[in-house]
């Protein structure tokens, strides 16, 4: 959801940048956005045809239409199947560096110190809360673990491409921030979903090429992400702790249809409807809460099955895994009071789904071999 608000930003200043189209504010963006846009003025609202906000039963409405669009392409593409090849993904990957490492080089020239200063504008809690904010962009450095069968040492290869990568993306990302906030006054990028073009206002040609690489990246993302949501709910299906509604093949395409749906539904209709800083904290919080489990998880494992195989041994148990532990509680603690409600509530739902139907179906609980659950289609039986 908030990679598709962020496709949706990008898209809007390329349309900008090269075509000269300005869409009205509240087409292209939700109210909050439009609030804090309207409230900054100025240059800002300069890539609108209009920012005055229809109102319908005495409320403003704004609507994020082109955020709505891409998912909706993304689910027909995805219904109809979709084979990602590595060197689709590399060039991806290629292109978006080559992005950021143009971003830090060519604006380290327009950095005006004085935009640094105060350093720390809310203290130390403005730094943490800041921290939180930004783990949205550490997600998933973990799939590299998916990779594992095909690596020829995983034992040795697959820290080595965690851990590096994580340290290269973080060396680039501390750079393009101190560049950012180096051109502009950081306060003028508040509920923007493409700040970085902002950041090159009044330079078409830069906005244009930053817009192009991060849509393209984007794009990749979010059929990443859509790709895999329905599999696993497909999965929960085959094993009962969803209803088998859900882990229906297509007879034609092979593909899990009716959650790749729903996924598109639920996506789109959120992403259009909400702000991507509101989004943003919701994936974070979910994901720190679950860096919490799993860092338990390994305490308890080591603990209750010593004999267990363990080709990546966590180093310093129990120290290290409660060290997890207490920072992604004091990160999960520095995000806003509403955050907690949106994430709590969630929790319930999920809660009620598995004690209310998903316990008393779940096949696997039963001792029911249930065989693979992945994402491998049912033999066609001819009638």
């Amino acid at each position: 959801m908030a990679v598709a608000v962020g496709w949706s930003g990008y898209f809007v200043k390329l349309c900008g940048s090269l075509f000269g189209l300005k869409f009205p504010l509240w087409l292209v963006s939700d109210y909050r956005t439009a609030s804090d846009l309207s409230s900054t003025g100025g240059e800002a609202l300069n890539n609108y045809s209009s920012t005055t906000l229809p109102v319908i039963a005495g409320h403003p409405i704004a609507l994020d239409l082109p955020a709505l669009l891409i998912v909706a392409a993304v689910t027909v593409l995805l219904i109809y199947g979709i084979r990602e090849s590595a060197r689709t993904n590399t060039a991806i990957v290629v292109t978006k560096v080559a992005v950021v490492v143009f971003v830090i080089a060519f604006g380290a020239f327009m950095v005006h110190p004085t935009n640094w200063h105060p350093f720390l504008p809310k203290g130390i809690g403005g730094m943490m809360s800041g921290a939180a904010i930004v783990f949205f962009a550490f997600i998933g450095f973990d799939a590299v673990s998916t990779t594992a069968e095909e690596t020829r040492n995983p034992q040795r290869d697959m820290p080595i491409g965690i851990i590096a990568s994580l340290i290269i993306c973080t060396l680039l990302y501390v750079l393009m921030a101190a560049v950012l906030t180096g051109m502009r006054k950081y306060t003028t990028y508040f509920g923007d979903s493409a700040a970085v073009a902002t950041a090159f206002a009044g330079r078409p040609w830069a906005q244009a090429l930053i817009s192009a690489g991060a849509l393209a990246g984007l794009t990749s993302v979010l059929l990443v992400f859509q790709l895999g949501q329905p599999r696993i709910f497909m999965a929960m299906a085959r094993d009962g702790l969803l209803p088998q509604y859900f882990a229906k093949i297509h007879p034609r395409f092979r593909t899990p249809y009716i959650t790749t749906i729903w996924t598109g539904v639920a996506v789109g209709a959120v992403a259009m409807l909400t702000d991507i800083g509101s989004l943003a904290d919701l994936t974070n919080i979910g994901t720190l809460f679950a860096f919490v489990l799993v860092c338990l998880g390994v305490i308890i494992l080591r603990r209750k099955e010593t004999n267990r195989p363990r080709p990546f041994r966590v180093p310093l148990v129990p120290l290290f895994p409660l060290l997890g532990v207490f920072l992604c509680v004091v990160l999960m603690l520095s995000l806003p009071l509403e955050t907690w409600g949106r994430f709590f509530i969630w929790l319930i739902i999920g809660l009620s789904i598995y004690f209310l139907y998903s316990v008393r179906h779940s096949k696997l609980r039963h001792g029911i071999d249930v065989g693979p659950t992945e994402d491998i289609p049912p033999p066609i039986v001819k009638t």
